[in-house]
């Protein structure tokens, strides 16, 4: 067990702060509410959303990490609705998945993205793990555990891509070691186990399911982007960490048959950016109501007369209608892919029809989230309101993967047939 010291919160732009130990533990799990439904799941979620709401631009502001709200969060039940009905969950459809993540990123897209790797490990286990690992982790899931992510490695040698790394796991005389400096870990610091991608002595890729509090585990809260601020997507180092056998997952054979667990975390990337774009309009359109001026050359009373703006909002209301239908229709494409045995061809049109939706959520996540202040004025960039945080979090969180490679991947299926590659990020 590590030693716990409280990391105080951090005021300000991060990129002004020193790197600082993530060394607070979460509470011990504890059993959650259980979700039954779709509606059981969307009404948690509409409940969260109103908490989450209230705060979001304060914690934005200040970089507080939302530690009582992901508490709240695991209470409600949501972090298990995927966990299949076989081992004991409800196993709810990617329909409802994808809401909830749009529903909770309304209100604070930050706070609704770090369950994110939650999700996207629970499709790995589904997918690469064995009978005894299901039973027991999905069953620690039901049990209140909180799953993070230890991500891509940064740029170096040995990590020319988000694919490969130096993170190693060695067999010893003592027994398995795990050793190596993770990135992009969203969702760790909460977490009560941290998954992460390292190669085998054999040279394969293996998924190790590493609990927070093994010895050699550090946390480190280093994550200074200027949007997602409170997300906590920093380091994780592994330090000759032992590891049991049976929490190691073998990634390689993933790669070599078709499956859902790229398709499904994309539809989650793709349900945030809905979620930004949704709540950057919303304060556009509060702002223009309550705050904006009608231009001097109008002769209006009211901003919300002017015919230059209220057409802008209806091309705003056209896009993000249109992003929201095919991301369910994605959703349902996955749904309907997932209740039959999964072929090259019907992995591929899931991806296909994930990157689609990808495409349309960045865009208006991107367009609403700056047009905002076009519709609003320039009394609507005073720091007061942190309006510009729509702006960044649709900024940063837009890049986790590169549209320009989603239309790639969509008109070289189209056009030439070729299914798409298997891994993560498709």
């Amino acid at each position: 067990m590590s030693t716990d010291t409280l990391l105080p919160p951090r005021a300000g732009d991060p990129a002004d702060h020193a790197t600082a130990d993530a060394t607070r533990l979460p509470r011990p799990p504890s059993p959650p509410r259980r979700l039954n439904t779709t509606e059981e799941a969307l009404d948690a979620a509409q409940a969260l959303a109103a908490e989450f709401r209230t705060g979001a631009s304060e914690r934005d502001r200040t970089r507080r990490l939302p530690w009582d709200e992901i508490e709240a969060y695991t209470a409600s039940g949501l972090g298990s609705i995927t966990v299949p009905r076989a081992y004991g969950g409800p196993g709810l459809p990617f329909t409802t998945l994808a809401q909830v993540f749009v529903t909770l990123c309304a209100a604070d897209p930050a706070l609704g993205q770090i369950p994110q790797n939650h999700f996207g490990v629970l499709g790995i286990l589904k997918e690469a793990g064995s009978e005894a690992q299901k039973q027991r982790l999905f069953g620690e899931v039901l049990a209140g555990w909180r799953l993070g992510n230890a991500g891509p490695e940064r740029k170096s040698q040995a990590s020319p891509t988000i694919t490969q790394g130096a993170t190693t796991l060695r067999d010893t005389p003592a027994g398995l070691r795990l050793t190596g400096h993770r990135y992009y870990s969203t969702g760790a610091i909460f977490a009560h186990r941290i998954p992460t991608r390292a190669v085998d002595e054999q040279g394969r890729a293996v998924h190790v399911w590493v609990p927070r509090t093994a010895r050699g585990v550090r946390v480190v809260d280093d994550w200074s982007a200027f949007g997602q601020r409170t997300t906590a997507s920093g380091s994780v180092v592994f330090e000759d960490v032992p590891i049991l056998p049976e929490d190691v997952l073998p990634l390689w054979p993933l790669g070599e048959r078709p499956g859902l667990y790229g398709p499904s975390s994309q539809l989650i990337q793709a349900a945030i950016d809905q979620g930004i774009a949704q709540a950057a309009l919303e304060d556009a359109l509060t702002f223009v109501r309550e705050k904006a001026r009608p231009w001097v050359d109008s002769g209006l009373e009211r901003a919300v007369d002017d015919p230059y703006l209220i057409g802008e909002v209806g091309r705003l209301q056209i896009e993000l209608h249109a992003a929201h239908e095919i991301l369910l229709e994605a959703a349902q494409t996955l749904d309907e892919v997932a209740a039959a045995p999964v072929t090259a061809e019907s992995s591929g049109r899931a991806s296909v029809a994930v990157a689609e939706a990808k495409v349309l959520t960045t865009r208006i996540a991107l367009a609403a989230s700056e047009k905002l202040f076009e519709l609003a004025g320039s009394a609507a960039t005073r720091a007061a309101h942190n309006l510009d945080r729509h702006w960044r979090n649709a900024r940063v969180h837009t890049l986790h993967d590169p549209v320009r490679w989603k239309l790639h991947l969509i008109g070289n299926h189209r056009l030439n047939g070729v299914l798409p590659a298997r891994h993560s990020w498709n």
